[in-house]
């Protein structure tokens, strides 16, 4: 039977914090109850836990929890944020529900200071189920019409994304994947370590390199892209 929570792939998570060196300031985008938040402060006790989230029956439940709570819209919003601030931001399973993406990187490139690591966790439109869906006709399960998922993902696809719009900004630090439908637990967790670019979710640890100015919101116009991508006010 399937086990859905592993497409958290919180066992990752945790690897890459306690891999991610010392820190003191961590941001969740959409973080939910906390659960991610959790595992920072288990690795460091004395990290300021900050977590950007628009229910406010989460919102509360993080309050609860010790964790600073900001009610902004990550596609319009500035994070409440000073430039080069914040030593590790974590967004797990939000960016596919996100069509402002430019604006996205650019505000987390914004706050998070060189040396500081971003975690990312999306689910893999190459999956191996998904690629089996294609072969088929059918829609892959990571990005329907009728689903709450706008944007479908791919290694290659987002380190490409990432280097393109700030080249030389970030390195690859770990990456992994988590779950492997349609597959148990016992075997779906091997799978996903041994081929992680097939398993149900891919998830990357990358390091800021050097200064950042607006690559991400310049993008979209030295490029010329034909969708009204909001840029800020600029």
């Amino acid at each position: 039977m399937i086990n859905r929570s592993l497409n958290y792939g919180r066992h990752l998570i945790k690897k890459f914090l306690a891999s991610a060196g010392q820190y003191q300031t961590v941001l969740d985008i959409g973080a939910g109850c906390g659960d991610d938040l959790m595992l920072a402060r288990m690795i460091n006790q004395k990290a300021v836990l900050h977590a950007i989230e628009v229910s406010s029956e989460n919102a509360r439940k993080l309050a609860q929890k010790n964790i600073i709570v900001y009610s902004i819209d990550i596609e319009k919003d500035l994070f409440p944020f000073s430039d080069s601030s914040v030593d590790v931001i974590i967004a797990n399973q939000v960016l596919e529900h996100s069509k402002e993406i430019f604006w996205i990187f650019h505000e987390i490139t914004r706050v998070l200071r060189v040396g500081g690591k971003i975690i990312v966790g999306v689910p893999n439109l190459a999956a191996l189920h998904n690629r089996i869906l294609l072969v088929f006709g059918k829609q892959p399960s990571s990005i329907k019409t009728a689903s709450a998922h706008i944007r479908g993902f791919t290694k290659e696809d987002i380190l490409k994304f990432i280097e393109s719009c700030f080249p030389g900004g970030y390195k690859l630090k770990a990456f992994n994947g988590s779950n492997f439908y349609p597959f148990p637990p016992l075997i779906a967790k091997p799978l996903a370590s041994i081929f992680p670019t097939m398993a149900w979710g891919i998830f990357f640890m990358l390091e800021k390199q050097r200064e950042y100015k607006k690559g991400f919101l310049d993008f979209p116009e030295t490029e010329r892209l034909e969708t009204n991508y909001y840029r800020g006010k600029i």
